[in-house]
């Protein structure tokens, strides 16, 4: 075992910050081309670039790494969530501003630890329990405190974050299999996903928007790796509190691209989740602190 240097958690702080700043431009992406295209539609063609991409690490994975994953029926319900979330998370964005939207997905990690203690009946000391109520009024907040302007939209952004919760719980659960088969076998459920659905609203896209459909793809895998490697190349302590930095890139983007200015009712709320997002985590690596490990 070996120290970070501090050149590595640097590299590893920009690759995180790379990483979030490229999934931010993908979702603004994603909202501009939901405008004119099926969700469907955008994820079928997306999904299949990002498989294609994928083919030299599924191959170098080999057969046996998909025969033997543990678990088949959790392998299932992971496909089905992370389809659902992704679905819902582009529907929603369709209507609403996009840090409106980024922000409820930001609740993630407060879900997770209830759902923790709940499904995986992992032990939560009282002052995570202190967290995960102030960030659902965070929550609240940021739904508006109106009945009337609690709109559909917030609900599916709100249904989506609690899916991806429920992803993160059951990929916990699945997390020794191999992550080329969990990268792929999401994709290829999303891909199942927008062959049946998107010839219900086909539309033929233009040479231009093509390219930014199939581009998206590429992006992704940019993005995701940045952000693995860097947590190979530095400790989750360091560089997951930047992960927030993608609200500050959704309220930008939002701004300049979509003309979205934030009201005070989601900037209240942004603020006390993120808050409660950070100290969950910072009370995590205080229960379960990380074991170092090389740098491959």
């Amino acid at each position: 075992m070996t120290a970070q240097s501090p050149r590595s958690a640097t590299l590893g702080i920009g690759l995180m910050l790379l990483g979030v700043f490229l999934f931010c431009i993908n979702d603004a992406v994603g909202k501009w081309l939901v405008a004119t295209y099926s969700v469907a539609q955008f994820l079928l063609i997306r999904s299949a670039t990002t498989l294609l991409l994928l083919t030299p690490f599924i191959w170098r994975a080999g057969r046996a790494a998909f025969w033997n994953a543990p678990r088949p029926g959790l392998q299932l319900a992971r496909c089905v969530l992370s389809t659902g979330e992704v679905v819902l998370f582009f529907w929603a964005v369709r209507y609403l501003p996009l840090a409106d939207a980024i922000t409820f997905y930001l609740a993630g990690p407060v879900y997770v630890t209830a759902l923790s203690a709940l499904l995986l009946k992992e032990s939560v000391g009282w002052r995570r329990w202190a967290a995960v109520l102030i960030g659902f009024l965070g929550v609240v907040i940021a739904l508006r405190p109106s009945a009337a302007s609690l709109t559909l939209p917030a609900l599916i952004a709100l249904a989506g974050s609690v899916c991806f919760a429920l992803l993160m719980i059951v990929t916990r659960m699945l997390r020794d299999t191999h992550d080329t088969v969990l990268m792929s076998t999401q994709m290829a459920s999303t891909f199942v996903f927008g062959v049946v659905a998107a010839p219900l609203s086909w539309v033929t896209p233009s040479l231009y928007d093509l390219m930014f459909l199939s581009g998206f793809g590429a992006v992704s895998v940019v993005a995701l790796f940045s952000i693995n490697r860097s947590l190979k190349l530095a400790p989750a302590s360091v560089v997951v509190p930047y992960q927030y930095t993608m609200l500050v890139w959704a309220i930008l983007l939002g701004y300049v691209v979509f003309g979205d200015v934030p009201d005070r009712f989601m900037l209240a709320g942004s603020a006390i989740i993120v808050a409660a997002g950070l100290y969950i985590f910072h009370r995590e690596q205080l229960v379960h602190p990380p074991i170092p490990s090389p740098v491959p």
